[in-house]
């Protein structure tokens, strides 16, 4: 190899040096979810990224959502999907789906996918040791079934597991305060384990390349009470605007920023940390 692409090399390692001093031993929060879930090359991209995250000290917690994985099944049961103000109405029969979809397939697949790359994951589900606790919730004052809100987060396992080099892989279905299952948003999960877990950052995996202010330009950082105006003013719509609230509330409780990640791009979450401009949109 040429002395100039050997040095091309060296160089994106200087860039990224500062980077890996000030990240090392913290916690990162990443909601794993989109294209970046369902293309073989960009799950194999992801999955390397937090091994390396991992490997030079930074405490790695994923959180993952399934939906199209959820859709596949209940289509195959002959289960119509119904939704209202963008969350599935979750009757018994779709949580039992979703439960199995989410814990037992989804979950398991990457803890698989990570540990081939030479991680070390283990899963759970909000369920375990009460992880997460949650109540119905609803959505333009309707009923939508065992949909659920967090309100009480217990990191203890997760902290004991990423503290020991362990990377947890955290299932979005939460328990009532009777045991019952909660279908939860995955971006709401990671939001409050982040901050419960004191997070330095919280990256949010997404199919668009970052959030568009009003000129339709691609802002590379967006403060918190700038982001709260654009939603205000309908500048920002659709899927972004759970995410930007997301990062909104995190910011809030103490997560230091907020990063909304192009998920279509080979490793998105090294090119955002480690890298000067990013591939996406920081919110601080």
């Amino acid at each position: 190899m040429p002395v100039k692409q050997l040095q091309e090399k060296a160089a994106v390692l200087i860039e990224a040096l500062p980077y890996i001093q000030k990240f090392s031993g913290q916690i990162f929060v990443v909601k794993y979810g989109g294209h970046a879930m369902t293309d073989p090359d960009a799950r194999r991209s992801f999955a390397r990224d937090v091994v390396l995250l991992r490997s030079i000290g930074v405490q790695v917690v994923v959180v993952h959502g399934g939906g199209p994985q959820i859709e596949e099944h209940l289509a195959r049961l002959g289960i119509k999907s119904t939704f209202r103000g963008g969350m599935r109405v979750t009757d018994d029969a779709t949580m039992d789906v979703v439960r199995m979809v989410l814990v037992g397939q989804v979950n398991q697949e990457i803890v698989s996918l990570i540990n081939r790359e030479g991680g070390r994951a283990v899963g759970l589900s909000g369920a375990d040791g009460n992880l997460l606790v949650g109540r119905r919730m609803l959505v333009d004052g309707q009923d939508v079934g065992r949909v659920g809100q967090i309100e009480r987060v217990d990191e203890r396992d997760v902290n004991w597991l990423a503290q020991g080099g362990f990377i947890p892989v955290i299932a979005p279905v939460a328990v009532d305060a009777d045991g019952g299952p909660l279908n939860v948003n995955a971006d709401l999960v990671a939001g409050a384990i982040a901050a419960h877990l004191g997070a330095r950052k919280l990256l949010l995996m997404t199919d668009v390349d970052g959030v568009r202010g009003p000129d339709g330009e691609v802002m590379a950082t967006l403060e918190r009470g700038r982001a709260a105006e654009l939603i205000e003013q309908n500048v920002i719509g659709g899927g972004m605007i759970p995410k930007l609230r997301c990062a909104i509330e995190a910011l809030g409780a103490g997560v230091r920023k907020v990063h909304i990640v192009d998920g279509r791009v080979q490793h998105a979450l090294l090119l955002e940390i480690f890298t000067d401009l990013g591939v996406g949109t920081e919110v601080v």
